[in-house]
């Protein structure tokens, strides 16, 4: 089986959460194509993994799904690396995503997106303080793992309102 091109990684995704919304009631498919928009310096095989970087924890499809569907396997591991455990802690996933490259720079394009100030605006306050808390912890474990340059590759292109603290 051929490879698939991004064009049809994106389609999967988009039957993957065909129906489902975000926090904020956007079709969650332009959640991950905003992620892997910010992936696109890094090249197809990881802005297949930030289209599909949900899919494992929120739909039905399996790791299994991915690879008979012809992701490549280095896609696939990216999108576990990232995918929620259940009983791990998050620090300790966050932990093991900053000791993968492509794994940490997909958790900091998620990240990017989901801090969007025009994003969290619509969520109730306390929920936006307490995830506001938790990105800002995961920030200062993820981008120490990639690297100035990478961090401001990805931010850049997602969400640049973030770099003002950096550097």
């Amino acid at each position: 089986m051929a490879e698939p091109a991004l064009a049809d990684v994106d389609a999967l995704a988009a039957r993957a959460h065909a129906g489902q919304t975000d926090k904020i009631g956007v079709p969650y498919v332009e959640h991950v194509r905003a992620v892997a928009a910010g992936l696109a310096p890094f090249g197809t095989g990881l802005q297949m993994a930030g289209l599909l970087h949900d899919v494992l924890e929120d739909t039905p499809l399996t790791a299994e799904d991915l690879l008979r569907a012809g992701v490549p396997s280095a896609v696939v591991a990216t999108v576990r690396r990232v995918t929620k455990v259940p009983g791990t802690p998050y620090e300790e996933m966050l932990a093991q995503i900053a000791g993968d490259h492509s794994a940490a720079l997909l958790k900091i394009a998620d990240n990017a997106h989901n801090s969007l100030p025009e994003r969290a605006a619509q969520l109730p306050e306390a929920h936006r303080l307490r995830l506001a808390g938790r990105y800002r912890a995961a920030r200062r474990v993820l981008w120490p793992a990639v690297g100035e340059a990478d961090v401001r590759a990805v931010v850049g292109l997602v969400n640049p309102g973030l770099l003002a603290g950096l550097g």
